[in-house]
């Protein structure tokens, strides 16, 4: 990828960005990328690329003249494998309905649940995968994925299936994560601890000796988890190999801050009410603060302190959360646009979260998220000469191609960037 007007990624290096670092990214003007065997070979000013990589020998060159190059995003924190829609929710928010008091009538997760419960898993493949090509047209390379509508082994099972058969035949990367702790189902509401031995003796077990997922979450939330009911079913997966992670303190603090970094969660997500004492525990343990601007967008919530989290010395990330309830939306771009208006991050700031920290929540720090010599070879050509411009310009697609480890796998229609 040559003559690119401006390329940003994270500076050299493996490991997230914090504190004052997080607003200072690798900006080159007049930029190329060589990859080579789907890795990146070499990155800087286009002189001092070609001179090592001549474009004669390249057996493809895409031309960037005029646009922006940047790392694929990484779309730490979705639900993508879920059956139908809630729209019915969104109307009677706009009406006084809450969050919790439609969950109370049997809906928001437990509705998605029952729908989930009555799609096939050939049709729940078919929607991941539409998903997918949505979320690479929008210069999404790499996308967790969350079951958690299931709440039965099958039923999670299914899900899990799904998003990894989808991935399979996708470009896009996705990383599946285990959520059978999403919500206490309709059968054992006046059981709750039956179903917790139920996740801790039957359930995770399965889904860790089947490869199903690579972390176990769990909504550690007023009138969803208890914080000893989390701590419980996280210790039971990691003793099974799956890494803890943790919807945490979205509607009210719990304390679910301070237990993911008691159980060395790799990230706690939400964190709408988090307290003080909670994020300076997830500093000290590392633990990645997954915020998700579409959900307080959505349900008219208040926003995460993402500019507190930030002096605090918190690794801060960015995700969509897109499910059918709380944030129907599958764009990066709006998620750094709410991070910069609602939560005050600078561009540059939401562009490190978006890639090279949510590379971290994923556990993905040392292969993506960044244009960097032994990187996987991830990028997205947006037709804009400034990175700031894609924050700015909301409600407008500005990707213009994808690169995949090293392929070219999406490219809007129109003038083709390969000569």
């Amino acid at each position: 990828m040559v003559s690119a007007a401006q390329l940003i990624t994270a500076p050299p290096g493996q490991g997230p960005l914090l504190g004052p670092d997080l607003d200072r990214p690798l900006l080159i003007a007049d930029a190329s990328v060589a990859c080579v065997d789907g890795r990146v070979a070499a990155v800087g000013p286009t002189a001092e690329v070609l001179a090592r990589f001549p474009e004669k020998e390249a057996a493809r060159v895409l031309d960037a003249s005029g646009r922006l190059v940047a790392p694929g995003f990484v779309d730490c924190h979705t639900h993508l494998p879920f059956a139908g829609t809630r729209e019915m929710e969104f109307e009677a928010r706009a009406r006084g309905e809450t969050y919790e008091s439609i969950a109370a009538k049997g809906g928001g997760i437990r509705a998605s649940v029952r729908m989930t419960h009555a799609t096939a898993e050939s049709d729940l493949t078919a929607a991941v995968s539409r998903r997918l090509a949505t979320l690479l047209a929008q210069g999404t390379t790499t996308v967790e994925a969350k079951s958690g509508y299931g709440l039965s082994l099958d039923e999670e099972r299914k899900q899990l299936r799904a998003a990894m058969r989808a991935g399979a035949a996708s470009p896009v990367e996705v990383i599946p994560t285990f959520l059978g702790a999403h919500e206490v189902p309709d059968e054992y509401r006046s059981r709750r601890a039956d179903y917790v031995a139920l996740l801790c003796g039957e359930m995770i077990p399965a889904v860790a000796r089947e490869g199903l997922a690579r972390f176990c979450d769990v909504f550690c939330d007023r009138g969803i988890f208890t914080v000893e009911e989390s701590r419980a079913i996280l210790e039971c997966g990691k003793a099974h190999g799956l890494a803890p992670k943790l919807h945490a303190d979205e509607l009210a603090d719990v304390g679910a801050a301070a237990l993911a970094a008691e159980v060395g969660a790799i990230s706690a997500d939400h964190l709408l009410h988090a307290n003080d004492a909670g994020l300076r525990a997830m500093s000290q343990a590392g633990t990645v603060a997954v915020l998700l601007p579409g959900t307080a967008f959505t349900l008219g919530l208040p926003y995460a302190r993402g500019r507190e989290m930030i002096s605090m010395g918190l690794t801060v990330a960015l995700a969509t959360d897109w499910n059918p309830g709380s944030t129907m939306s599958s764009s990066m771009p709006l998620a750094m646009t709410l991070a910069v208006t609602q939560m005050r991050l600078s561009p540059a700031e939401a562009w490190m979260a978006v890639t090279a920290n949510a590379a971290a929540a994923v556990s993905a720090t040392g292969r993506v998220g960044r244009i960097a010599p032994g990187f996987e070879a991830d990028l997205c050509l947006f037709d804009t000469p400034d990175h700031r411009h894609v924050a700015y310009h909301y409600g407008h697609e500005h990707a213009r191609a994808v690169v995949k480890g090293g392929r070219l796998v999406w490219e809007r229609s129109g003038s083709s960037i390969c000569s």
